[in-house]
């Protein structure tokens, strides 16, 4: 009996090969195996007792689940799947260390001043402006200037850093002549040239960035200007509620670059800029959007599609904002892909590592002159260097603020001057016909030049 028990349990065990193998089973992402789900064990027949009648399986319906899809055919959201997860919050940093604190002092100080500096809206110049620009005394007023330019500024941390340990290398070099820290100069004769063109290439490709920036918002002003203009060209009498659409496109045209300009900017407030061009509803839609130049966009196409333009016109006007477009494309890709970061760590610690040796290399012929000679080759390589990095970012030095103030008032400015001229037209119009003269009041013919002699 015993053999037989244990032949009828060797037939209902499962292969071996087969244990090793997890059963699958449907999860929300597909078929997944079903792990810590296995079943336990059955007892054996003797132990289990009088069966139990098993129940009967739940009907799935999906007719149901049909009908309710089915219920409402014409409601369809589009989905787009995320494909970068949101970026988890950094843990706080701890307590930093009091002398930490103390050497970070000045340069937390200097960064403070510069970033402060930056914020400071800057003037579009003027005939007067680009007098005193050109003007012969520029150089002393720039001299006397030094020491509030926000680059000076800059550069106090590093350069008196390096003044102080040249200063430290003459003292030690001057009490123990017998180990003084000397060497040859001719390093320094071969990479000389290597530096400079560090700097150049430095500089010009920051200067790249610049310009590129500059024409990008030229293009994003003028696209404004032109489309702004199409809207405001009526062909002939209008509605009441024709005219309040059309201003209300106006405003949203005139909106975008200043809603490009606080989205490419720090420390912008949109909705004190946007406050007198949106009513507040628009402006609480556009305060909740991620992106809100975009969303600004979206206001400017459906308004096309609203209004009553001739079909050529709408298309022409709505080919325009592929300028809106490409704009936020570049801007957005000049503030976030900076130039190679290698190229700027190369030259920080070219720079860095050329002045900690110099007092060593021009002790034996300059002796305590090192300390001068250090102070002045930091402050001129280095300032080259913090004028390449300030102006990588070209939008904070840019007149944005001004421009987009600039172009709201041209664009007042013509609409007072298109119903002047208009009407001045439509008034020599008239006479013209009451008195039969051709256009512009020139006669046309040789026959009435005699006439009129």
């Amino acid at each position: 009996m015993h053999v037989a028990a244990n032949e009828a349990e060797a037939k209902r065990a499962p292969h071996p090969l087969l244990c090793h193998t997890l059963p699958l089973c449907h999860s929300g992402d597909g078929l997944s195996p079903a792990r810590n789900q296995s079943p336990p064990p059955s007892p054996p027949r003797a132990a289990r007792g009088p069966a139990m009648p098993a129940p009967p399986p739940p009907n799935p319906s999906p007719r149901r689940h049909h009908h309710r899809a089915a219920a409402n055919p014409t409601r369809h959201h589009l989905h787009i799947a995320r494909c970068f997860p949101d970026q988890l919050p950094k843990p706080p940093s701890p307590n930093p260390n009091l002398l930490l604190s103390l050497l970070t002092a000045v340069p937390d100080w200097a960064d403070a001043v510069s970033e402060r500096r930056i914020q400071e809206q800057r003037p579009l110049y003027t005939h007067a402006q680009w007098r005193e620009h050109r003007s012969s005394l520029r150089h002393l007023r720039h001299l006397l200037s030094s020491f509030s330019s926000r680059v000076i500024l800059s550069l106090v941390p590093p350069v008196s850093a390096f003044t102080t340990f040249a200063a430290a290398v003459a003292t030690y070099n001057t009490l123990v002549p017998d180990y003084a820290l000397t060497a040859s100069s001719l390093p320094y004769q071969l990479t000389a040239p290597a530096l400079a063109l560090l700097l150049v290439f430095r500089t010009e490709a920051s200067y790249a960035r610049f310009d590129e920036g500059r024409k990008a918002w030229m293009r994003v002003l003028a696209g404004a200007a032109e489309l702004a203009g199409m809207v405001m060209h009526r062909g002939g009498d209008e509605r009441g509620d024709e005219e309040t659409g059309r201003g209300a496109l106006l405003n949203y045209i005139l909106a975008f670059p200043v809603a490009l300009k606080c989205h490419i900017t720090s420390n912008s407030d949109i909705r004190k800029d946007l406050q007198g061009l949106l009513s507040e509803d628009d402006l609480n839609v556009v305060l909740s959007s991620k992106h809100r130049p975009r969303c600004i966009i979206e206001f400017i196409s459906q308004s096309l599609q609203i209004l009553d333009f001739e079909e050529h016109r709408r298309s022409v006007m709505e080919s325009k904002l592929s300028c809106f477009l490409e704009g936020i494309c570049v801007c957005e890709q000049i503030i976030g892909i900076p130039v190679p970061l290698s190229y700027t760590r190369l030259t920080s610690r070219f720079l860095v590592l050329w002045h900690l040796t110099l007092p060593i290399i021009l002790w034996t012929e300059c002796k305590w002159i090192v300390v001068p000679a250090t102070f002045v080759s930091a402050a001129s390589l280095f300032c080259i260097e913090e004028v390449g990095v300030l102006i990588e970012e070209p939008f904070p030095m840019l007149a944005l603020d001004a421009q987009c103030k600039q172009l709201h008032d041209s664009m007042h400015d013509m609409m007072s001057v298109q119903d002047s001229v208009r009407k001045r037209l439509v008034a020599k119009t008239k006479v013209r016909r009451r008195t039969r003269l051709p256009q512009n009041g020139w006669l046309s013919s040789k026959a009435e030049e005699v006439k009129v002699d």
